[in-house]
């Protein structure tokens, strides 16, 4: 599948090199326009052909214009509910995650189905040792940014207490990408995902029994993560 990772310069170049380690990604650059500048015209671009576009454009009128070629489209970075509406109406092919960390492969797009079964919300397939200290830990979907690669090198040969998962967290966060505007941005999200997803929240990872002090700090990260309507 050919993805293009679209950016004005800023973001994209962590997850362009994960990216095109799973696909046939390219990186494309368009003008870095300051957001607040509003462009009566569309201005020439060029857009190679491809199966999926990732976008960590931060202009929305250069999100619009991209978004009328009809290509399947992930904004890493959305300025506005507004301009997600605005894209979905002249392309419904277009999705943005909370984070990109939190793209799951339930969207029925196909070529974004295919990205997220790679990258998106992370799953952790670990085996524990006698002692219940993290003796294996491999990462079976990342989050593009590669933050959850870090997060398990952190956790690795330690026992998972609740100092560890909030270091854990933190080392998720350090790495994670998250811009802070709009409403793809939240690196405490970030790192809550990534404790829930640790701790079994998603596919084949650890089960273990959870002490009161653990389980607490799992509660308390629900609240952190927006339920679904």
């Amino acid at each position: 599948m050919k993805v293009s990772v679209i950016t004005d310069g800023k973001y994209g170049e962590r997850a362009y090199a994960l990216i095109r380690e799973k696909f046939d990604a390219t990186w494309v650059e368009v003008p870095d326009i300051p957001p607040n500048v509003v462009l009566d015209d569309p201005i020439p671009l060029k857009i190679p052909p491809g199966d999926l576009y990732v976008s960590y454009i931060r202009h929305p009128d250069l999100i619009l214009q991209i978004a009328e070629l009809g290509v399947p489209m992930v904004l890493g970075i959305t300025p506005g509910q507004g301009i997600l509406q605005q894209a979905q109406r002249v392309n419904p092919r277009v999705v943005a995650p909370l984070t990109m960390c939190s793209l799951e492969p339930t969207t029925g797009i196909p070529a974004i189905d295919e990205f997220a079964q790679k990258f998106g919300k992370p799953v952790y397939r670990v085996t524990r040792g006698t002692e219940g200290n993290v003796e294996e830990i491999t990462v079976v979907r990342s989050s593009p940014c590669g933050s959850s690669h870090a997060g398990a090198q952190f956790i690795l040969h330690k026992p998972i207490t609740t100092k560890n998962l909030q270091d854990f967290a933190l080392a998720v966060c350090y790495e994670c990408r998250a811009p802070r505007f709009g409403h793809t941005c939240d690196k405490k999200l970030a790192g809550t995902i990534h404790v829930q997803s640790l701790l079994g929240g998603n596919g084949d990872v650890t089960k273990c029994c959870l002490d009161v002090s653990i389980q607490n700090f799992l509660d308390q990260l629900d609240e952190v993560i927006p339920q679904k309507s």
